[in-house]
């Protein structure tokens, strides 16, 4: 069929090729599509032998052949395990009887669409799969449509998952993921799945949640970070989601996922009103958790990222130092020590809008506050672009307080039920982004202030979940759940468009929205409020699991939160392992620390391509009994390599063992930064390097650079 999508008629296998996978299905002789293969490269006629191998569709009570094997597992029929698919019918049948209909390859031959029909009633379900020439990931998402007329009635749609990944028939299954809650945010954890067991994780916050994130990653419970097989995936959705992996009692594994909770439904299939499932993408590493990271972050690079070249400036945001406290004369200060440090980029963070002197009102009232901002922002966008900086501009639009002036004439725009409280979360309701006049009215504001004020970076937030969902005038509207997300897309997307030189900053409380659906859309990712240097180690290592360093903004700021006294230098090599920020009131700064800092943000401008742009190694995982964390990046010609090593605390006097490096290259001499001293690649490697870490919270940034 192509040079990726390979189709063996006789044994009606499906054969999908990675660079370094193969992805290979079965329809059966009784019409069912099940699973043959997902690792390490296979031919069409290893395919076909492998469905010869299959037997008879037999089923016995309720257990069947295809338990933990069928592709994209529906409700109806002589099944019982959860379903990927369930519907309901005008005349209230549930379930689907599918029927294949016809298979083509589309997109230049990446792209393979297997057709399925309802024995009965007016609904086809095509199954995508999209390959990719440049890394192993395989995306899958589904489209169901209405093929009746409007007498048919309209379709329910409880559930419809993205897709259901089948992992290989192991001796035993470790699921991992990434858990948290505000200010511990993507906190990596692994668990065993037993026979017959599920391990769920969901958000029902109508955003990706604190709580857990939608990627997953399954081993036998073996696998190291540059060794192993692991298979692994993650959902492109930034509403509420869920994914399920199941072990059947026969011992097989299964993950489910897509949008949506239990207990709202999906959506309501009509002629005129198809729905698309969002991008579920799998990929198989042979080469541990590293190894698929690498092909996350090849894969986010590649395909998600609307600008993966943009170099992410040294950004500083106004939040630490002032507050709610903000005014024209505060920010012109902090613009002009910025720029002495060496900052690119200035965001003034909330309170600069009418009514804001603190969290209880004027979010909706996207105006300057005259009282703070006598002649508005321009005085201090000008300044700011005077210094040779950006500016960036802090707004939360899809919320409201009830104390604006929006609210007052728009009390209908929050998400509602009739005779029930609306709930407030920070003295906060979430506006109806599902109806169109909001949405458009989102738009129009956020367009206007970018316009007026020449933005050039845009940090948009969202700080509470979803309550009281309800829509009164709509008829369907548990829809608000799907529309308020594909609602935000097409606003971001049109904004985009219209201002294709605005950066743009993802942030909901914090990590509260980090998926790849978000990052098609954004420029940098707001971690986690939590800024503490030792907590962020953790954050940030869950967070590449999946996510690349270039997104991965981390402020420094005074050093008040979780411990007291950790060295400056401690705070800036752990902001510089990604996109680098300064939050911290440095006006306050005496000259030595401002010295200190400047010295910093010139290494991180130094290092900067290797660590948004090269290939990311983690070394040494932070929680370790040695107390020490370490990662490493080289560029893609194994030119430069940049290691950034934190020792938490020093035990006993106890020594470290050498640091081992990975991905350079054998044979070659590198000449350590800024000492003269020179190391073959091969000794980086196989010995490794002694760090002079001394003491509590020490930490050093090695640059090696081959000669």
């Amino acid at each position: 069929m192509s040079d990726v999508i390979h189709y063996a008629a006789r044994a009606r296998v499906w054969v999908l090729d990675t660079p370094s996978t193969s992805y290979a299905l079965h329809l059966t002789p009784g019409g069912r599509l099940v699973n043959l293969h997902w690792g390490e490269r296979i031919s069409p006629a290893d395919a076909a032998h492998l469905a010869e191998q299959l037997g008879d569709d037999w089923v016995g009570g309720a257990e069947t052949a295809f338990d933990g094997i069928e592709e994209y597992p529906v409700e109806g029929g002589v099944r019982y395990r959860e379903p990927a698919l369930s519907v309901r019918f005008a005349d209230r049948t549930r379930g689907v009887e599918p029927r294949f209909s016809g298979a083509e390859t589309v997109d230049s031959g990446t792209t393979l669409r297997l057709c399925f029909e309802d024995e009965h009633y007016p609904l086809r379900c095509t199954l995508n799969y999209r390959v990719l020439p440049d890394c192993d990931v395989v995306e899958r998402w589904v489209d169901l449509v209405h093929t009746g007329d409007a007498a048919d009635g309209g379709i329910e749609v409880l559930v419809a998952a993205s897709a259901t990944w089948t992992a290989p028939f192991l001796t035993g299954y470790r699921m991992s993921h990434l858990h948290g809650l505000w200010y511990g945010e993507s906190r990596l954890d692994r668990a065993e799945v037993a026979p017959g067991s599920a391990l769920v994780i969901t958000s029902r916050t109508g955003a990706t949640g604190h709580f857990a994130n939608p990627w997953f990653a399954v081993d036998d419970g073996t696998a190291l970070e540059d060794s192993g097989r692991v298979w692994s995936g993650a959902l492109a959705w930034s509403g509420s989601w869920r994914i399920a992996a199941h072990r059947s009692p026969n011992g097989r594994l299964q993950v489910a996922g897509g949008l949506g909770h239990e207990g709202v439904q999906v959506g309501v299939l009509t002629p005129e009103r198809p729905f698309t499932t969002p991008v579920f993408a799998g990929l198989h590493s042979a080469r541990g958790f590293g190894g698929a990271s690498e092909q996350w972050h090849a894969y986010v690079a590649g395909h998600v990222l609307p600008r993966p070249g943009y170099v992410r400036p040294v950004l500083f945001n106004s939040w630490e130092a002032t507050g709610f406290g903000i005014d024209e004369e505060n920010q012109l200060r902090l613009a002009e020590t910025a720029s002495r440090l060496g900052a690119e980029l200035f965001v003034v963070d909330d309170g600069w809008f009418r009514g804001r002197t603190g969290d209880h009102a004027g979010l909706g009232d996207w105006t300057p506050d005259p009282g703070r901002f006598p002649r508005g922002l321009r005085p201090v966008v000008d300044r700011v672009h005077e210094l040779g900086m950006g500016f960036g501009l802090w707004v939360e639009p899809e919320m409201v307080n009830p104390d604006s002036d929006l609210y007052r004439a728009h009390p209908d725009w929050v998400y509602h039920f009739p005779h029930r409280e609306r709930g407030e979360s920070r003295h906060q309701l979430v506006l109806n982004l599902a109806r169109p006049d909001v949405a458009e009215w989102v738009h129009a504001q956020v367009d206007g202030l970018v316009r007026e004020h020449r933005v050039d970076y845009l940090k948009w937030d969202m700080n509470r979940p979803f309550s009281e969902v309800g829509w009164p005038a709509e008829n369907h509207p548990d829809r608000v759940w799907v529309d308020h997300v594909r609602n935000l897309y097409a606003i971001l997307d049109r904004l985009r468009r219209e201002h294709p030189g605005v950066a743009f900053e993802t942030c909901s409380g914090g990590g509260g929205r980090l998926d790849l659906g978000m990052l098609a859309r954004s420029d940098v990712v707001w971690a986690s409020d939590n800024t503490d240097g030792l907590d962020r180690l953790a954050i940030q290592h869950g967070f590449t699991q999946v996510y690349p360093p270039r997104v991965m903004l981390g402020w420094v700021t005074d050093d008040h939160l979780n411990r007291g006294g950790t060295p400056l230098r401690w705070r800036f090599h752990v902001a510089m392992a990604g996109v680098l920020g300064i939050g911290g009131d440095v006006a306050a700064w005496d000259e030595e620390r401002l010295a200190e800092a400047a010295r910093h943000i010139a290494q991180y401008k130094a290092v900067r391509p290797v660590v948004q742009q090269g290939l990311l190694h983690r070394l040494e995982a932070p929680g370790t009994g040695d107390h020490r964390t370490a990662v490493q990046y080289v560029s893609a010609d194994r030119r430069e390599s940049v290691v950034l090593a934190w020792l938490h605390a020093r035990q006993f006097r106890s020594a470290k063992p050498p640091l081992r490096l990975r991905g350079l290259e054998s044979g070659a001499v590198y000449e350590l930064v800024g000492t003269g001293t020179t190391w073959s690649g091969d000794l980086l490697m196989n010995h490794g390097i002694a760090l002079p870490l001394t003491g509590d919270f020490d930490s050093r940034l090695l640059h090696f650079v081959r000669r």
